[in-house]
């Protein structure tokens, strides 16, 4: 793809950018939007009033939707706090297939006194019409031995399901990303590449195009240059989108190997780019 706005990220508030982007070009939105629950992300995005906070949500969903093509999907991560309020949004726009519950294996310690831990994030799963794209076989799950042995009868032998692997469930347990984790960049809410991988690999075709509104620390950026899709995003914060470019930079470089020798690791076609909005 030679289009100027694909393979950045742009830092600048999603709202003003996605005019850069055609309508109906881009086969997958993922994206981590504030979850309005007080974070400081270096401005007041994630501290408003219900109302402005749902009012906004559903501003940017009318304003990105249109980017997606027919047949694409959307991922979306919320909290269960307003989950309920953005898929009624969400489902008088498109179809929900899946409810996926993400376990991010929270210790057992701590928490509140008057009511239950949350140990979870919610994540919503919608499409456009019928024929979406979903690649099943490219996220599935293999088998461990014990259970390969123990379907060793004539009748399984030759099972595709059985050498393939089996279809991830709608709960992922996942762990979150604590701080000497290798992932870890300097983020409050970054996400595992485990996860974003998993729905770019199922729902994004090779060579497709990737959107993030709220890139974060970029990490579907990263996802989508290590599964050989495209991809685009925004990030109001210009200190992360100083981490997002130094990531893909890296993440850009030869594996470090013993011998001297080792084979590079092959290059993105095109150089990613982190631009800042010259926009007042």
């Amino acid at each position: 793809m030679t289009e100027k706005w694909i393979n950045q990220v742009f830092c600048e508030d999603a709202l003003a950018g996605l005019a850069r982007i055609p309508d109906a070009a881009v086969d997958l939105i993922l994206t981590d939007p504030p979850y309005n629950l007080g974070k400081d992300y270096g401005n007041d995005s994630d501290s408003q009033t219900v109302e402005d906070y749902l009012r906004w949500t559903e501003q940017w969903i009318d304003a990105a939707l249109p980017k997606l093509k027919p047949n694409g999907s959307l991922y979306i991560f919320l909290t269960w706090r307003f989950s309920p309020e953005i898929f009624v949004l969400l489902k008088q726009r498109m179809t929900m297939m899946n409810e996926i519950i993400w376990d991010r294996r929270v210790p057992s310690m701590g928490g509140s006194v008057r009511s239950f831990s949350s140990v979870h994030d919610t994540i919503g799963f919608f499409v456009r019409r019928k024929d979406y794209y979903f690649d099943l076989d490219a996220v599935r799950i293999p088998y461990d031995a014990a259970t390969k042995k123990a379907r060793s009868r004539s009748i399984f032998i030759g099972a595709k399901w059985l050498e393939v692997g089996y279809n991830p469930k709608d709960l992922w347990s996942v762990s979150r990303l604590h701080r000497e984790h290798p992932e870890r960049a300097d983020h409050p809410t970054q996400k595992p590449l485990e996860i974003i991988e998993r729905m770019v690999k199922a729902s994004c075709p090779p060579d497709g195009v990737v959107l993030d509104l709220f890139m974060g620390s970029g990490t579907t950026a990263i996802a989508a240059q290590r599964c050989g899709r495209n991809f685009v995003g925004f990030e109001l914060n210009p200190d992360y989108c100083a981490i997002i470019a130094e990531r893909l930079a890296q993440d850009q470089q030869p594996l470090v190997a013993v011998k001297k020798k080792a084979a590079p690791r092959p290059r993105a076609p095109r150089k990613p780019v982190v631009k800042r909005s010259t926009a007042n």
